[in-house]
């Protein structure tokens, strides 16, 4: 408000001076004679005044035009000039709104069109770093794979888009199955850009696949070192490394070097079993047994697994079911309450044949964890109890459909597997590998699959022969590929 009055009161002022201006040119007496070919102009003072200014403005508008006439000989001749800054905008404009429309095709799935607007961006603009990735995925969408590779060996030409070549091509590998060269290309790019996260997970993954412990441990060390992974989990996930790193010495017959590969995996996490199990045998190898048992028992604590019991079993393969069970007390005292701890005492109560504590070291686990293993636990205690011959086709039937126990499980494809790789067997993924409860009855317990011949040999009195042929049948189909665990 305060401004448009300021300006109101100018405006007045100036228009206010120009008339008295004006008024005062009007009354001052003489002015300008001009005499042209013989004719006399006599001018006044106010009319002076406008002839100049009109002289002026003259002036001013054919200096312009001389100017122009400039700008448009040399923009004839190649220079750059106001009109050739003029028509660069102007195609630049045009080129960055094709730009746009060929990104919104990409996004909304129209590969073909993406590479239409894509190209003709390229014309407008000439900055294929800009239109080059846009055209590679477009070609991708569309199924132009020669197109899109094409592409990307462009980019590979200039420093500045040289990671997205190399990663395009990379990807296109892994799609046709070419694991070599994919792990080189991973290397490349990794080499490029060290801190693409993407960049490092593939390149782990593709180590860990080739059993490239050592490079493994370098790339995982660096997604530390650039913060795209947490302290805790790259501890763990080195443990897993040394883990596979003993492993592959362990095939190689260097029982000295995977013996201290073992230990030093459980060292850094003692609660991964597989980690604990094959330190805890390599000090049994080199006839520590006490050592061997404080392993277990540590690891027992953190995650109770069937696998360390075997383990705990072997320290001392030949003492008596009772000194067994008196020596596995103390692994059972470490996770009284677990569901693992319970099924394992009760699997030593049933081989010393002390069934009623068997049943009640079991407690109420049929009703709350009803799994195979543990139905196939309560078979063979009713079978010792001499139960009648249904109540043991019972529990049989009930194990045949019950819930699969606890196993590997996969965490990103859910995938079952009998034994612990650092690599998913189905997805590749690196580290996913859980001690769960799969999400599928495809198969029993591995421990279950143990008891059955107690079960099913004593079912009728004629033998194994006679049992009935679908209960069994349905529960060996299920699991036809896993090895049985040694039972502790």
């Amino acid at each position: 408000m305060l401004w448009s009055m300021i300006k109101i009161i100018l405006f007045v002022t100036l228009v206010a001076a120009a008339t008295l201006g004006a008024i005062n040119l009007m009354e001052v007496e003489g002015g300008i004679q001009l005499t042209i070919g013989g004719l006399e102009f006599n001018l006044g003072a106010l009319q002076s005044v406008i002839v100049a200014i009109v002289l002026i403005a003259l002036i001013w508008v054919m200096f312009r035009l001389l100017g122009l006439l400039v700008a448009v000989l040399r923009f004839i001749n190649g220079d750059d000039t106001a009109i050739s800054r003029y028509f660069d905008r102007n195609r630049e404009r045009r080129g960055f709104q094709a730009l746009s429309e060929s990104m919104m095709a990409l996004a909304s799935g129209d590969g073909r069109e993406a590479m239409a607007k894509a190209q003709r961006a390229e014309r407008f603009l000439g900055k294929p770093e800009l239109t080059n990735l846009v055209l590679a995925q477009g070609a991708e969408m569309s199924g132009d794979r020669r197109k899109a590779e094409e592409v990307y060996k462009r980019l590979l030409k200039d420093e500045k888009t040289r990671f997205v070549g190399v990663r395009g091509i990379m990807k296109q590998k892994l799609d046709d199955g070419d694991r070599d060269t994919a792990l080189k290309l991973a290397e490349k790019a990794f080499e490029l850009k060290p801190r693409h996260e993407d960049t490092q997970d593939v390149l782990l993954r593709l180590q860990a696949e080739n059993a490239d412990w050592t490079g493994a441990r370098k790339t995982l060390n660096a997604k530390l070192k650039f913060g795209s992974l947490p302290r805790d989990v790259h501890k763990r996930r080195e443990a897993v490394l040394a883990v596979s790193e003993a492993q592959a010495v362990l095939d190689e017959g260097a029982s000295m070097e995977s013996r201290e590969a073992a230990i030093e995996a459980n060292r850094k996490s003692p609660d991964l079993v597989p980690a604990a199990v094959m330190a805890a045998d390599a000090q049994i190898e080199a006839g520590s047994p006490r050592k061997a048992s404080r392993l277990i028992l540590k690891a027992w604590s953190a995650q109770p697994h069937p696998d360390l019991a075997a383990v705990f079993a072997r320290i001392a393969p030949d003492e008596t079911p009772q000194e067994r069970l008196k020596r596995f007390q103390k692994l059972i005292d470490k996770q009284p309450d677990h569901a693992e701890s319970r099924m394992l005492k009760a699997e030593l109560l049933i081989a010393a044949e002390d069934f009623p504590e068997a049943r009640r070291a079991m407690g109420d686990l049929a009703e709350t964890e009803p799994d195979a293993r543990v139905l196939t636990i309560m078979a063979a205690i009713a079978r010792g109890e001499g139960a009648d011959d249904a109540v043991v086709r019972g529990w049989m039937a009930r194990a045949v459909t019950a819930p699969r126990a606890p196993s590997w499980v996969c965490d990103s494809c859910h995938n079952v597997q009998s034994d612990w790789t650092p690599v998913c067997g189905n997805c590749s993924s690196f580290d996913t590998l859980s001690w769960t409860r799969p999400p599928t009855q495809a198969a029993t317990s591995p421990t279950g699959v143990e008891m059955l011949p107690l079960i099913v040999g004593a079912d009728q009195p004629n033998g194994p022969d006679t049992a009935p042929e679908p209960e069994t049948g349905d529960i060996v189909d299920e699991a036809p590929a896993e090895e049985p665990r040694p039972s502790p």
